[in-house]
This record gives structure tokens, sequence and C-alpha cells, in this order.
């Protein structure tokens, strides 16, 4: 009887344990921290342009994403990233004249506000529950190939942020140097040595092979051991310290250009005329963006890639985004959301929980704190080809969240909304193809049935399965 009220000795939860609930660990504490730096390959090209061409406070973007990483890592209990709002980003610097510190934050601000009236009015939800899975695949295939793409080209190409509109390829890279092709390409061969396809889990058999004695099984068991001390290195984390390290190598002088200390924290003045071109230049394109990619992508990728917990509500995402840059944009720090390639890429590395994020935004905060601005005068020596090899797999792994289409039809929707989304250069315009193609293909398994009696004709339309179509086609 004593056994039966023993359960209601931990109705008492303190806050440390509550703490370790949301973000407990499934990998080991060294790949949490190498799945912390999957995402910078998107990341750190994006702030360094902003900074460089647009002014943007260095120093107060990585103070407030810092804050943002910690908050949703402890939210959501996922490695859930914080990335620039890419489109913004892109008219920022690539339009002339380029957007200033104040109209980019009222792109922010304006993009927020739409999601956070989405989320909070159940819009988003209703969204979501009608939109088909073969757009949304369309939709991440098409962003994980973008993604992809532009690490090729940092791979294969010096490039110039600061000139370039959109980070195009400039001068074939060298195969020597201490950003050249050679060591892009080992670093490559590194992470795939260590991390493999990124889809094998060392605990899937190991009590079966132990329990066994046939030689075959213990051969098995000697795989799994040596897969787990590879999976135990924390390879991208090696990866971004091995070109942080490079970064002084380059070019010595920068510890002469280093100033401790942030910078102050100002509120930004807005006038209407920022209100407006922020909106019209930078927001508009942003907006069904950030609702597909950032909010009903990263939700159903979510629950693919963590099948054993409850998806991310596309209510609390919304949300999210909306309460982050109202938070932040005020004082001029970059408009940020969350989003499917930063996810993809975080897992791919080994982040399983949501203390991956923490790590990254206590990293974030000490930089910010210690270094403040300068922090720039390292990331302008960064090797970019390193970042694109982080971006190549955060690319690629968001694009194989797309395998899982099991007919001819939903990858024919799949494949034509990446089509268009990748070639017209806008999610929006590949997803809307994709949603009138999935419905013209429903309209044509419609039948027109009509029955009735006298003059009156009563008619109805009749759905067919796609088991009916394929006997109707049989001769």
């Amino acid at each position: 009887m004593e056994e039966q009220h023993t359960p209601t000795t931990t109705t008492t939860t303190s806050p440390l344990l509550l703490l370790r609930r949301r973000c407990r660990i499934k990998n080991s504490l060294t790949s949490e921290i190498s799945g912390a730096v999957g995402d910078l390959g998107t990341f750190i090209p994006i702030v360094l342009t902003l900074t460089l061409v647009s002014n943007l406070d260095l120093s107060t973007t990585l103070i407030f994403t810092s804050l943002y990483n910690i908050a949703t890592g402890l939210l959501f209990g996922l490695p859930m990233p914080v990335q620039p709002m890419k489109s913004i980003a892109a008219v920022a610097v690539s339009e002339s004249p380029h957007l200033t510190q104040s109209q980019i934050a009222t792109a922010g601000l304006t993009t927020a506000a739409t999601l956070l009236f989405l989320g909070s009015t159940g819009l988003m939800s209703f969204f979501y529950r009608f939109i088909p899975l073969p757009v949304v695949r369309g939709v991440q295939l098409s962003q994980g190939l973008s993604f992809a793409f532009s690490a090729i080209k940092y791979i294969r190409y010096n490039q110039d942020f600061v000139t370039s509109t959109k980070t195009s390829a400039t001068t074939p890279r060298p195969w020597l140097g201490l950003d050249g092709l050679l060591l892009a390409i080992s670093a490559v061969l590194f992470l795939v040595l260590t991390t493999g396809s990124g889809d094998y889990n060392v605990d899937n058999n190991d009590s079966e092979d132990e329990s066994d004695n046939v030689p075959l099984n213990r051969s098995r068991l000697r795989l799994h051991k040596r897969l787990r001390i590879l999976s135990a290195i924390p390879a991208a984390l090696i990866v971004f310290l091995l070109g942080l390290f490079l970064c002084f190598i380059r070019d010595p002088t920068i510890f002469n250009d280093l100033k401790f200390g942030p910078s102050k924290f100002k509120v930004l003045k807005f006038t209407w005329e920022d209100w407006k071109i922020g909106f019209f230049r930078a927001a508009i394109p942003q907006i069904p963006l950030s609702v597909l990619n950032s909010v009903i992508a990263v939700c159903k990728l979510s629950g693919d890639l963590f099948p054993d917990r409850e998806e991310l509500s596309v209510t609390r995402v919304s949300i999210s985004v909306g309460v982050m840059n109202f938070v932040g944009c005020w004082f001029g720090a970059m408009p940020v959301c969350h989003g499917a390639g930063g996810l993809a890429g975080q897992y791919r590395f080994g982040a399983r929980s949501g203390l991956a994020v923490v790590f990254l935004g206590a990293g974030k905060m000490v930089i910010g704190l210690v270094f403040g601005n300068s922090f720039v005068r390292i990331l302008s020596e960064f090797p970019i080809g390193i970042l694109g090899v982080l971006l190549l797999f955060a690319g690629i792994e968001l694009a194989m969240a797309s395998r899982d289409m099991n007919t001819k039809e939903e990858s024919f929707v799949m494949l034509v909304c990446a089509a268009v989304s990748l070639t017209g250069s806008s999610a929006a315009l590949g997803f809307g193809c994709g949603i009138l193609l999935f419905l013209l293909l429903k309209l044509r398994k419609m039948e027109f049935c009509g029955s009735g009696s006298g003059s009156g004709v009563l008619s109805k339309w009749k759905s067919r399965s796609s088991a009916d179509d394929n006997d109707a086609l049989i001769p």
C-alpha cells in the first residue's frame, strides 16, 4: 500500500529539475555543443554583410540573439534556431540605396507584427491544417537546395560580401592557402568521416548484438563501437574553432584592432519614411518567407526529426518570432526568425535538445559583452570556404526531409513547387504554384455524377480514391 503513495512525492518539481526536463540531453554533451554551431554557415555571412554595408550594431545583435537562443531553447526544448530574416537582409544590401539601420528595424517590426497577428488569432493554425504536405516539402526542398547551391559557391569561389549584391562568385578559390579549396574539401571529408550521412543511431541495435555470441553480431558490435567513437567527436565545433584560429593566422594585426566592451544600447528613432520604405521594400517579400519557412516548414520538420515528441505548434512559433523582434528591433538588433534550415543544420551535427542553443546563446553573450563591435574584425577574416562547408551540410539535411513522398503525384507537386521557388527566387511563388497544381490534380480525380427525377437534375461531386483511379486505368 505504501508503494501506491510514493508517486505523490514527484509532484513537487524544483526549477532546476524543470530546466533539466526542458533541456534533457538525448545525445552526448559534446554532440550538443557541436550541433550548436551547425547554423553559423548562414548566420555569420548575413550578419557580417549587414554590419559592413548597413552599419548593423553587431554588439547589440549578438546580445539580443543570445537572449533569443536561451529563451527559445528553454521554451521549446528543441534546438530551435534563431536566424536572420534573409529577404530583409538581401534587400538591405543588394538594392540601391541601401536600407538604413532604422529601415531594417521597421521591416523587422512590421513582419513581426504580421506573424504575431496570425499566431494570436489562430489564422496560422488554420492555414497549417489545410496546406498539403507535398507543398510544404517543396518549400523545404527549395530552401535546402538554395543553401547547398550557395555553399558550393562559397567553397569554389572567393566571395566579397560588401560589393557583391548576392554574394555571387567572383574569382576561383585557389587550391592552397588558409582559405583554399583544399582546406574546404578536407573539412568536408572530416565531417563525412565523423558524422556519416547523419542518420546513424549508435544505440539502435547494441543490446541485440551484445546478447548474441554469433561472430557476425560481434563484428557489428565492433562497428557500432567505432561509429560511437566517431559520432562522439564534436566535428562541427572542431571545424568552426579551426576557422577562428585561422582568422588570427591570416591577419595577426587583428589583435591590435580588438576593443573590449559592448556598445551602448540606444533606442532607434523612426520616421514615417522609414516605416514606409521598410514595409514596402523589405517586409512584403519577407512575410511570405517567414510564414512558410520560419513557421510552417520548421514545425513540420520538428515532427520529422523528433517523432517521439509533440510537433511544434505554429501558434507558439509564430508568436515567438513576433515577440523576439518586438524586443530587439527597437534597439537596432538584426531582425530574426526561426528557420527550417537552421534546425536541420543543428540536428545534422548532433543537437537534440534545447541545451544546444542555450550553449550557443551563452557563447554569443560572451562575445557581445567582451569584444562588442570589434568582433566584426575577426569575422571578416573567417575562412568563407569553411562557412560553405557548414552551410552545405545544413542545406542537404533540410532537402532530405522531402524524401517521404510515397507517390508519383506527391513527388510531382513537390518538385514543381521546388523548381518554381528556385528559378523564381520566391518561396511564395513556388508555394502558390504548388497549391494550384495540387488542387488541379485533385479536381482531375473528381467525377461529376447526375441523378434526379422529372426535369430536375441533382448534381454532386464525388471524390475517387487513388486506388479507384488505378483500377479505372486497367482495360
